[in-house]
């Protein structure tokens, strides 16, 4: 008889986001006329770039004359798409990173878990806590970790506390760890990195042989000017980080899927019999065997994210965010909540009122004002006593949202 990867079996027993989908869904089906407001899960609702809708537009039409049909593509990605996020993300920033070291993806949700394909089990992991579910489930799922203890943290795992008293920034770990997740901004709390915080965890991999995984999908909400956009700003990061990121929050490309990492040629990690190996070798076999690249058409869009209209009209977007992050940050903080982020990243990280656990501050606001947030236990154990709100909404439904939590949870 076929057997199960018996490592799912550790999970919890839901994801954190459909979880939360499945109270809605009961609480819309018990309370039909609820107009309920979804601040929860981080997807953008507004409307693709017109510079973005217009390149894809124009490759649907390629695809439609044999002349300029495009059938299967790089796994790596098109060159010319590679070339312009090499030049206008990285080189511009005076980071050293060549076309050759991106590779487009359909998501840095699923790069940050497949880059696990790449590394032995033997590795000691370190994660931030809270922190974004899907480092910690790919993990469990790959069979790196033991069972979930009483604390909600996985045997096997390192977990770096990241709280109010220390600024959301996790200090460096006390033992040797192999592979580190850094997320900034931060998902969830919004927090950033300043140039000699990143120096730190630089110097720490560099010292321990250690690869950083660092997550810069919400890089584009960076606003203050001396905080780093990529972990290459840093010296000596070439030698032990690789980088993602994502079109996802800043062109709206959610739906269209389209993401990219950045993997050096001078990174290496140590085979069973000592030997350096380079990761960019064998990231590119993994995408090259189970990976048929992101379409043609979606790579046209991407580029155009960087022509003049593109990237006037994606910084329209970014502003229309982090003006409801604005908005939401300011109005909770004048009802007496103490809330975090909502600066340089979408996310308004909110000290839960009452001493109401995360879960029970979810039903609450679901239930009383029938707005849906996500519970800061769901991004682990530190995470309990917060609440994630997302900038990612309309105008009108974050400003409706607002007046209802504001009304019913002044401090």
């Amino acid at each position: 008889m076929a057997t199960i990867n018996d490592h799912y079996l550790k999970l919890k027993a839901g994801y954190l986001f459909p979880e939360i989908a499945r109270r809605v869904n009961a609480f819309a089906e018990a309370n039909p006329g609820a107009k309920i407001i979804k601040l929860g899960i981080g997807d953008v609702t507004e409307p693709l770039p017109e510079a973005c809708r217009t390149a894809m537009i124009k490759a649907v039409e390629e695809m439609g004359d044999r002349a300029t049909f495009k059938g299967y593509g790089p796994e790596q990605g098109y060159g010319w798409l590679r070339d312009k996020i090499a030049q206008e993300d990285f080189q511009s920033r005076g980071c050293e990173v060549d076309a050759s070291e991106i590779f487009i993806s359909d998501g840095s949700k699923c790069d940050s878990g497949n880059i696990l394909d790449i590394f032995g089990k033997s590795n000691k992991i370190a994660v931030t806590d809270p922190v974004y579910p899907v480092y910690v489930d790919t993990n469990v799922m790959a069979g790196h970790t033991g069972d979930l203890n009483d604390q909600g943290e996985y045997q096997g795992l390192v977990y770096l506390p990241i709280t109010a008293e220390n600024q959301f920034t996790a200090a460096l770990p006390t033992e040797k760890v192999d592979l580190i997740y850094l997320c900034f901004p931060n998902n969830p709390t919004g927090a950033t990195a300043t140039q000699d915080y990143l120096k730190t965890w630089v110097d720490y991999a560099r010292a321990n042989g250690s690869i950083i995984l660092f997550d810069a999908a919400y890089e584009a909400y960076i606003t203050n000017s001396t905080l780093p956009h990529s972990i290459y700003e840093i010296e000596g990061a070439r030698d032990c980080a690789i980088e993602f990121r994502s079109f996802s929050k800043n062109a709206g490309f959610t739906g269209t899927r389209c993401a990219l990492t950045v993997v050096p040629k001078t990174l290496s990690a140590k085979a069973a019999d000592g030997a350096d190996v380079e990761l960019w070798k064998l990231w590119n076999r993994r995408q090259s065997t189970k990976f048929n690249g992101v379409s043609y058409i979606v790579q046209r869009g991407a580029e155009a994210v960087y022509s003049e209209a593109g990237q006037t009209q994606v910084r329209r977007l970014i502003d229309f965010y982090m003006e409801n992050a604005r908005m939401i940050r300011e109005q909770l903080t004048a009802a007496g909540l103490a809330v975090y982020g909502g600066v340089n990243a979408p996310y308004v990280w909110v000290k839960t009122p009452a001493g109401l656990s995360s879960w029970d501050f979810f039903d609450k606001l679901l239930q009383v004002c029938h707005v849906v947030g996500t519970p800061g236990s769901g991004f682990g154990a530190a995470g309990e006593g917060y609440f994630r709100i997302s900038a990612f909404n309309s105008r009108e439904n974050v400003e409706a949202a607002m007046e209802r939590i504001t009304e019913k949870f002044k401090v």
